[in-house]
């Protein structure tokens, strides 16, 4: 699995419709896309939850690397970087995944989203690290789908968790809404820990 994630900040008084049109129009075309566990169409508006800027995020869990290849030397990454310009991409190794646990939800698309990133440091056993992130995972009856990843080359460790309504207050790191969800390979991603 191969976590991945751009962010596209947008001038503070940005009209936050245009991207919601954008989903709207186009979100459906990755939803059956070769090779994607899932995409969550993620959105920041400056003065909702305490966000200080608008912004358009989008982030993939990639169940192959020829899918993730595909879609970004591919017509849609294209179009983006043609609108917006070509963001910064930056992306990890998936290191464990868990589903929600509410009967009848799971197929239901989450609508907020929270990302927490934590530098490790150099006396830090990175396995550890992991271990100990994968176990801190969230057991709540409103979660998704939550995934543990590591950027090696920064030794960064990214927890991010998809959420059925408000993410819970005890939720850490920056929160998000959901316009849409494409989930064409989610359940081909493996659960638990993936080493």
């Amino acid at each position: 699995m191969h976590a991945m994630q751009y962010e596209i900040t947008l001038p503070a008084d940005y009209d936050m419709g245009i991207i919601r049109k954008r989903v709207a129009d186009k979100g459906h075309l990755l939803d059956a896309h070769p090779g994607l566990g899932l995409k969550a169409y993620l959105i920041r508006e400056r003065g909702h939850q305490g966000a200080p800027v608008n912004q358009y995020a989008p982030f993939y869990l990639w169940r192959t690397a020829e899918g993730m290849n595909g879609f970004l030397w591919g017509p849609g990454f294209r179009s983006l970087s043609a609108d917006f310009g070509r963001p910064v991409v930056r992306h990890w190794l998936g290191a464990g995944l868990v589903g929600g646990t509410v009967t009848g939800t799971a197929g239901t698309a989450p609508t907020t989203a929270t990302r927490h990133t934590v530098r490790l440091p150099e006396t830090a056993d990175p396995a550890e690290a992991v271990e100990r992130a994968l176990a801190e995972l969230p057991v709540h009856p409103a979660l998704h789908t939550a995934a543990v990843a590591v950027d090696p080359s920064r030794w960064e460790l990214l927890t991010i968790a998809l959420w059925h309504g408000r993410a819970p207050e005890e939720a850490a790191g920056t929160r998000y809404r959901v316009l849409h969800l494409s989930r064409p390979e989610l359940d081909r991603l493996p659960a638990g820990r993936h080493w």
